[in-house]
């Protein structure tokens, strides 16, 4: 029974080996099977030029399914026949020999597989992008290349005409265009106006209506735009027969708005203002516009624009230029005729000066001789008036020309130091007399802290101070005036009539204010600001009849300007009386050289010596009344006097004997400096050189400076009166000196 049992022999003891090198097979069959898709969709997502994705996809699905069967039969293994063990294990191992080889041999082909098939591929397509790109760089460079002799043929010229047809010539040349033409706009700016053309086969002139879509088309884009070769912008010349025409492209160029264009300003381009430019290809051609060529043309228009604002830029620049050196021309003309009169005025003024003085003096001169003589009232009364209006007419012209020589700025101030305490004393001993007729009381009161010397111009100070005053005595029937002087501080000047009047303090100089008051006729208040005016009277002035130029508050206030001051009036009103304020910059001398000033106090005219009785004095003067007069003057005093007219004669006369010399410097024909330097050359001695004294129209800085150059020991103003000449001697022979005259 045992012998006929087909029962299933035993395994061999191996048969468990053998199972575990199948199960073990299958297990890395799977994984290689599994292996292998994924790195053929690492391949796939790296070759971006693989032609046959879907096929790998495919390859990778069937693969995967084969080795899902490998790892169901990890799960689905059954024991089999010796044989089939020994066959289905070798076969395993095989095919996982193989499966593990394959998958390790695709690791290393699919780098060379990137690295050299798909790398050509991709070589391919650079270059050929590459080429594209070379060829869109030539097209660049030649479009620059025409742009660039175009801007240079263009802007060779800064002449509008030459610009414009210059720009039609050279892009129908560079794009072989057969017709080109520029519409620009009329004058109304409703129309644009066919101007030029390239083969002008059509008349210039034509024109169209600006409103229309097409021209509103292109003038709406910065870009070359197509139009329609009907429209009738592009209707340049006449089509024959059947021909198509070419395809046509319009521009606008800006145009600078010359309205729009000021001196020392740049230019505005103006939105609303374009040329057109139409370009026409030929006909019957299968050519189109290229995109460079477009470029190409919206270059030419803005480099156009460019060049014609240069060009509107330099007629506009050379039209001011023409208006400009016609205008210098009239002002040169104008500066000339200018400088001509006022030399002119100059000198008839220098003349005048000299001529009016010479009978001022005989006429003062001779008054205050005949005042001194036995008179009736009546005849004292009669002469008394003739002195006074001869004071008035000698300050009239004396203000004429100060004021004169202020407004063509020659006048300047003599700047030294002076005792300015003094000034305000001598000031009031001038203007007591003349109150003191009218029983006006005249105080002065000057402060603490008022420097006793200043620095500036003491003459055109005294100046301003008396006519202040005289402007107070004169206006004032009855009552006081009252002059204060002071240091002025910041604080003191928040009066509202000087709120645009500033202190700059400092160690080298001073403010000083002087306030005038006084009970006078007043001033309405709207008629302040009149009083500054030269020849300008109040109603009130005019009404009381107190005579008067017009001239001394004028001449006042460009003196208070010259010296960095300020002035001003203030009154209630009519009848209440005034105040006239004023303040003037002066500098302080310095320490050391205060104590040596050479300070000469004036001498009044009522003291002093009073009778020169055997002075030999010497006169040289040109004119005979003059000269008369003067050596009156002079016998009346006592004097010794001999007269000439000549600067030979003077030579001639002069001796050792003379101890003043009086010489009329500004006499015609004759210069009295020169007879100067004469007369002291002539004594070699000091003792025996005479007192040279100048008898001058004016007593300015220039002349004071000629007097001292040549050695003249003093300056006096014509005209003189007895008691202005016993003064002159009486101080010149005392001090040997005397260059301020009174």
């Amino acid at each position: 029974m045992m012998e006929s049992c087909n029962c299933i022999e035993p395994q061999w003891p191996a048969d468990e080996l053998l199972m575990k090198y199948q199960y073990i097979s299958d297990f890395f069959i799977a994984l290689a099977y599994f292996s292998i898709p994924l790195e053929l969709i690492y391949f796939v997502k790296k070759s971006a030029v693989f032609p046959y994705r879907w096929v790998l996809v495919q390859f990778g699905a069937f693969i995967v399914l084969c080795g899902a069967t490998h790892l169901i039969n990890l799960w689905t293994f059954t024991t089999h026949s010796r044989t089939v063990a020994i066959v289905m294990t070798a076969a395993k191992v095989l095919t996982a020999v193989v499966s593990c080889a394959t998958a390790l041999m695709l690791v290393h082909i699919i780098p060379d597989l990137l690295s050299v098939k798909t790398r050509e591929v991709f070589l391919k397509n650079k270059a050929a992008e590459l080429d594209r790109e070379m060829g869109l760089i030539r097209t660049q460079e030649e479009t620059g290349r025409h742009v660039r002799m175009l801007t240079h043929e263009i802007r060779s010229t800064l002449d509008r005409h030459t610009i414009l047809k210059t720009t039609l010539v050279e892009l129908g040349r560079t794009l072989a265009l057969e017709e080109c033409a520029l519409w620009m706009p009329t004058r109304t700016g409703l129309e644009l106006q066919l101007s030029y053309t390239l083969r002008q086969q059509n008349p210039v002139g034509h024109s169209v209506p600006i409103h229309l879509p097409v021209i509103n088309q292109v003038f709406s884009s910065n870009r070359a735009v197509k139009i329609s070769p009907n429209c009738p912008v592009a209707r340049l010349r006449p089509l024959a027969g059947k021909h198509m025409p070419g395809e046509v492209v319009a521009v606008r160029v800006p145009l600078l708005h010359l309205s729009n264009f000021q001196i020392n300003d740049w230019p505005e381009l103006s939105t609303k203002r374009y040329a057109l430019m139409v370009l026409m290809l030929p006909s019957d051609s299968a050519r189109q516009w290229h995109v460079h060529e477009l470029e190409l043309v919206e270059v030419v228009a803005d480099q156009v624009a460019v060049a014609l604002s240069h060009a509107a830029i330099l007629e506009e620049s050379m039209r001011a230029r023409d208006l400009l050196m016609e205008q210098n021309v009239a002002l040169d003309l104008a500066r000339r005729e200018a400088e001509t009169a006022i030399r002119a005025r100059n000198d008839f003024l220098a003349v005048m000066n000299h001529e009016m003085r010479t009978p001022m003096h005989a006429i003062i001169a001779l008054s205050s001789l005949l005042q001194e003589t036995e008179l009736t009232p009546e005849q004292r009364l009669m002469v008394e008036t003739i002195l006074k209006s001869s004071n008035l007419l000698a300050t009239l012209i004396n203000d004429v020309l100060d004021l004169s020589r202020l407004e063509d700025g020659s006048l300047q101030l003599d700047i030294g130091t002076f005792n300015l305490h003094s000034v305000f004393k001598e000031v009031l001993n001038l203007i007591k007399p003349v109150a003191s007729v009218k029983k006006l009381l005249v105080t002065l009161t000057l402060a603490q802290d008022l420097p006793v010397y200043a620095v500036g111009d003491e003459k055109r100070l005294m100046q301003t101070i008396l006519n202040v005053v005289g402007n107070a005595v004169k206006f004032s029937k009855e009552g006081s005036i009252s002059i204060t002087a002071f240091v002025a501080k910041s604080e003191s000047l928040r009066d509202s009539r000087a709120q645009d009047f500033f202190l700059v303090p400092s160690d080298n100089h001073f403010y000083l204010r002087v306030q005038v008051k006084d009970t006078g006729s007043g001033i309405s208040p709207q008629d302040i600001p009149k009083l500054f005016t030269k020849f300008s009277q109040t109603q009130s002035q005019a009404t009381t009849n107190s005579g008067g130029s017009g001239l001394g508050l004028a001449i006042c206030k460009r003196f208070v300007n010259l010296m960095e001051g300020h002035i001003w009036l203030e009154s209630e009103g009519l009848g209440k009386g005034c105040i006239a304020t004023f303040i003037v910059k002066l500098g302080i001398p310095e320490q050391s050289n205060e104590s040596k000033l050479p300070f000469v106090p004036k001498v009044p005219a009522n003291h002093g010596q009073t009778n020169f009785l055997g002075l030999k004095v010497l006169v040289m003067d040109d004119n005979g009344v003059s000269r008369t007069v003067t050596k009156g003057l002079l016998m009346h005093l006592g004097c010794d006097v001999t007269s000439v007219s000549s600067s030979e004669e003077c030579l001639r006369a002069v001796s050792h004997e003379h101890q003043v010399v009086f010489v009329d410097v500004c006499a015609p024909g004759i210069d009295g400096y020169e007879l100067a330097v004469g007369i002291r050359e002539k004594f070699s001695k000091r003792h025996e050189k005479p007192l040279i004294v100048a008898l001058a129209g004016n007593t300015d800085k220039v002349t004071k400076e000629n007097c001292m150059r040549v050695g003249i020991n003093g300056v006096i103003l014509k005209p003189v009166s007895v008691d202005k000449m016993r003064s002159i001697l009486s101080e010149l022979l005392e001090h040997r000196v005397l260059y301020e005259a009174i």
